[in-house]
């Protein structure tokens, strides 16, 4: 009896330091391009005009799935991602650098929302500021109100990235070539623009860095504050208006 007790103690302490690091791996605080976030397009995803709004979403997906001004914005895991591409590589953006547009996409259009979802309205922005607290909401105040008016049009779908898939799938380098040579539209609102241009910046294939490489990292997020005289939340690019407002 003794012997047993031993043998089911050790298989005990056997599971449990297996499972830790196996749960250590687990982890969704991606702030650099080229690493997995567990999502995968295989195929350019079709994009339906979210109405009155100059975003695209991808009604087939089951995904937080939107295009705005140039790029590609991802809500997943309780995180804003970017890409110039419709599948990655990807950078995590923090809340105060997401654009407003696409803060005001309304509840229904998220087709995998958060659980913490269901309470508000479909027909409204979800409540950024109950979710990310008081302290975004006061630096961020009227993000949720702009003149329907003056809305910008909708930025062109490069809709040329649908012939690249599977192993056609063109690496970073050849991503901004082909960008440069099919597409060629420039963001207009100032963090957009500040983080397509970052992410053009990087040399060589970030699936290939160090994550620990200073030019692997993303745009202003948690643990990668802007640059001295770079963007802030207030000053997104060195100057102009608040980040993420296009009118």
């Amino acid at each position: 009896m003794r012997m047993r007790h031993s043998m089911i103690a050790l298989g005990l302490l056997v599971g449990a330091s297996v499972a830790v690091p196996a749960a250590a791996q687990v982890s969704f605080g991606v702030s650099t391009p080229g690493l997995s976030i567990g999502f995968n397009v295989p195929t350019y995803p079709q994009l339906a005009r979210v109405p009155g709004y100059p975003v695209y979403y991808a009604p087939g997906l089951n995904a937080n799935y939107f295009f705005y001004d140039g790029m590609y914005w991802l809500y997943q895991g309780d995180s804003w991602f970017t890409s110039s591409w419709y599948n990655g590589p990807w950078s995590q953006v923090a809340p105060e650098y997401v654009p407003y547009y696409v803060l005001r996409v309304p509840v229904r259009y998220y087709r995998a929302p958060p659980v913490y979802f269901r309470s508000w309205r479909a027909d409204a922005p979800p409540r950024w500021g109950d979710h990310w607290g008081r302290g975004w909401e006061q630096a961020h105040r009227g993000w949720d109100h702009w003149d329907r008016r003056a809305a910008p049009a909708p930025a062109p779908v490069p809709s040329y990235q649908r012939q690249y898939s599977g192993n056609r799938y063109p690496n970073h380098d050849q991503q901004y070539s082909l960008n440069n040579q099919h597409y060629r539209y420039q963001p207009r609102d100032p963090n957009v623009r500040q983080h397509y241009q970052q992410q053009a910046t990087q040399p060589g294939n970030p699936a290939h860095q160090a994550p620990g490489n200073p030019a692997h990292q993303a745009f202003p997020s948690p643990g990668n504050p802007a640059p001295v005289g770079g963007p802030t939340p207030r000053n997104p690019a060195g100057g102009g208006k608040p980040p993420g407002q296009d009118g």
